[in-house]
């Protein structure tokens, strides 16, 4: 049975921003994961989007395959991916939908895929309106996330990483009851992030784990609890590199507990992602 994990909780409006800045390097240097409170985003549109969540997962396979994969928008079914093609189990027991960048002077946003209005009214608006909070949450996280590398404040945004920035809200949705299977069967397979930044949210069903030391032998794993208005925050592949490996992208995963479960997470793939890497 896996130990539980005390995650350090980020305050993103406190007054003390070099205390803040030495929590994040600390949690970045040991685990590669903390809480954020205060960040801006209200409880109710929290609850909007796990209730339009809820009611697009909902329709029937051939309602939400209308809008089947692409360019990286859209829905992909259950177990159409696998997170850790070595495991070679049959593909992780969750369905999603993915949310590219809105506004883009490529003109990206128009690639995103949308259910009817007359099927799902407010639904667009309501992702629309958490994807631009869980952004400005982000960008401004980025500011501390400087601090803590020791850097000037300002030094992401100089460096463009706010300049039309790359981030993909993704919707997972977890079945409470799976098939038999002979097979281990992961809700999702033990991958780091690809991006900078990674800004999760769940209904508060457990299931999340994660492993400090991914390249020691036998691994050991850690549940994530919820924090009720909390984003679970994580370092990505990218944010590693840039450190040197100072920082953590940490290994993770999504086991089943026998109950549905919903979340959502936007990830930040900046400066030099196309998004289009490994999917997560």
């Amino acid at each position: 049975m896996a130990e539980s994990l005390q995650l350090p909780i980020i305050d993103l409006t406190s007054p003390d921003r070099v205390s803040a800045a030495r929590a994040i390097r600390q949690a970045c240097v040991e685990v590669g994961f903390f809480y954020l409170i205060n960040h801006g985003v209200e409880e109710k549109l929290f609850k909007e989007v796990l209730e339009h969540s809820k009611k697009y997962f909902s329709l029937p396979v051939e309602e939400k395959t209308k809008l089947v994969r692409r360019n990286n928008r859209g829905y992909t079914p259950l177990y159409a991916e696998n997170l850790d093609p070595s495991s070679g189990t049959q593909g992780d027991s969750k369905e999603s939908f993915y949310i590219g960048p809105l506004e883009d002077s490529r003109a990206v946003g128009t690639l995103n895929q949308w259910p009817a209005e007359e099927i799902l009214p407010c639904w667009r608006s309501t992702m629309e309106d958490y994807y631009k909070g869980v952004l400005d949450a982000g960008i401004r996280l980025i500011s501390l996330i400087a601090l803590a590398l020791e850097l000037d404040e300002d030094f992401f945004h100089k460096a463009g990483a706010c300049d039309s920035p790359n981030a993909f809200l993704r919707l997972l949705h977890y079945p409470g009851e799976l098939q038999l299977s002979e097979q281990v069967v992961y809700g999702a397979s033990a991958h780091s992030d690809y991006g900078m930044l990674t800004l999760l949210a769940t209904d508060g069903v457990g299931g999340l784990q994660v492993c400090r030391e991914k390249f020691k032998r036998p691994q050991i794993w850690e549940d994530v609890h919820h924090l009720s208005g909390a984003f679970i925050v994580n370092i990505g592949d990218m944010m590693e590199r840039w450190t040197n490996c100072l920082f953590r992208s940490t290994l993770h995963r999504v086991m089943p507990t026998g109950q549905e479960r919903f979340s959502w997470k936007e990830e930040d793939t900046s400066i030099t992602s196309s998004g289009v890497g490994r999917e997560k």
